[in-house]
């Protein structure tokens, strides 16, 4: 099974609040108060700098969207997530940002730290935003991030 997803996310309010004005982005809601901004093309494209598109490894993800995030982590912290997965095999890669700064990260490697079992740079970053993962589960499930597969069903699912 294929999985795709590059977005950020944060509380609710503070992501609705400081995405109002930026073209392309849709707040989707998620489980735990949390909600995400999928990294469509249209939004890509909107806040593009014109410099690298891979900052701190990450692929989709430039140097001015990058400010543009440490900006608004003033208003609450957020992550910025990537995801990819095809027949079980992939990577992960995730940051944090909280008052004006990167406060965590990047990682792209599993960690242990439940009952041995590897945890996820994804499910780190939305514990260090206060999900909290369920019984038998992750913080990516709880919060619901297995609702859809790809990034641009994500976009299709949210409203503006």
């Amino acid at each position: 099974m294929a999985y795709e997803l590059r977005a950020v996310v944060a509380e609710d309010g503070v992501l609705r609040g400081v995405s109002r004005d930026v073209v392309g982005a849709r707040v989707v809601a998620l489980r735990q108060g949390l909600s995400l901004v999928p990294m469509t093309d249209e939004l890509v494209d909107a806040v593009a700098d014109g410099g690298d598109t891979e900052v701190l490894g990450f692929r989709r993800l430039s140097a001015g969207f990058g400010r543009m995030l440490a900006g608004w982590s003033v208003a609450g912290p957020l992550a910025y997530v990537e995801a990819e997965y095809f027949g079980g095999v992939g990577d992960e890669r995730a940051a944090v940002w909280a008052d004006g700064a990167l406060v965590w990260g990047p990682l792209d490697v599993p960690v242990k730290r439940w009952f041995s079992r590897p945890v996820g740079p994804v499910s780190q970053a939305l514990r260090r935003l206060g999900a909290r993962r369920g019984l038998g589960g992750d913080e990516f499930g709880a919060v619901g991030l297995d609702r859809h597969r790809w990034t641009d069903d994500w976009a299709a699912s949210g409203v503006a």
